[in-house]
């Protein structure tokens, strides 16, 4: 396959899940070259319906278009579950809050039952009966999905294809349902939908936004808008698989910008990919090249501790 690296490139699918050995080859060398030169990918071709990606997305309009006093009645103590409040969560180092609001959807299934303990249950808002089987069902989707893009790195960093399988297993996987309200006329000095930051997990599967806005942070340093078709998917790389690999694929800096056109709500839904938490985080043999960059730390407790650092955690 030859591979534009001058733009963020956009792959099929269908190569690797269905294609010829030659097909799905040339499908890991670009996800590969893709990760290691922006950090992004965007995915064509999926599995994930397009029928139930246009319901998640009114569901979620609807869900945040209620009174803040009746979606602050879902705001979870136990953890990254339900509603967290407009103005709550900043990037890394950043003062200032980012200029959204969000839901959280856990995983209900698991392969070994004992480890449904470490995960706080999922709660779910009254009278929007459809929104627990939408959302669940495009958990399990994004999460699939994930699996296959993860065994698909697996030539390239020289592991056996099922490498990821019992770290992706029962993992502490999130789907957020994201809302960017229009701007306000006190907005602080500063603020912005998202502030540049990296993903903390091991890769994150974004359903194409409603509106613009989204950026990356090229490896030369200029900011580049990653834009596509409404039912495609993006990918990116995050913390967890930057420790793994030593930061051969580094987790890429990314923003969501204030709009420039008009003022207008903007939805995502990120689905962040993580381990189970008592994987084990520790540098590939084949990417140690002078040395580990990092200390081997176990999935869940790296987590906390970015958690803390971005206001979801005490």
């Amino acid at each position: 396959m030859t591979l534009d690296l001058a733009a963020v490139p956009t792959l099929s699918l269908t190569d690797y899940s269905h294609g010829a050995p030659e097909a799905k080859a040339a499908f890991c060398d670009a996800l590969y070259q893709g990760l290691t030169r922006y950090g992004f990918i965007i995915l064509k071709d999926h599995s994930v319906d397009t029928a139930l990606l246009e319901k998640a997305y009114d569901l979620s309009a609807a869900f945040f278009a209620l009174p803040d006093a009746d979606k602050h009645a879902y705001i979870c103590k136990a953890g990254q579950r339900g509603y967290t409040p407009f103005g709550t969560e900043h990037a890394k180092d950043s003062p200032t809050p980012d200029l959204k609001e969000f839901w959280h959807v856990g995983r209900e299934t698991f392969e070994a039952p004992a480890r449904a303990a470490d995960h706080p249950e999922n709660v779910w808002p009254a009278d929007m009966p459809a929104f627990k089987e939408t959302f669940l069902a495009l958990f399990d989707a994004l999460d699939a999905t994930g699996r296959l893009i993860l065994e698909a790195l697996t030539p390239r960093l020289d592991v056996a294809s099922d490498f990821f399988e019992p770290i992706a297993t029962d993992g502490n996987s999130i789907l957020r349902l994201l809302h960017y309200p229009p701007l306000r006329d006190d907005v602080p000095e500063g603020a912005v939908r998202a502030a540049a930051h990296e993903d903390i997990n091991l890769i994150t599967i974004l359903a194409a936004a409603s509106a613009s806005g989204l950026e990356l942070l090229d490896r030369d340093g200029a900011w580049l808008p990653v834009e596509t078709d409404r039912n495609n998917l993006v990918v990116d790389a995050g913390d967890m698989l930057a420790r793994l690999t030593n930061d051969v694929i580094p987790a890429t800096t990314h923003r969501v910008v204030n709009p420039k056109g008009p003022n207008v709500s903007r939805y995502s839904m990120p689905f962040f990919m993580h381990p189970n938490s008592d994987a084990m985080l520790s540098c590939l043999p084949s990417c140690k090249g002078d040395g580990a960059k990092y200390p081997d730390i176990t999935a869940g407790a790296f987590l906390q501790q970015r958690l803390r650092e971005i206001g979801l955690m005490d």
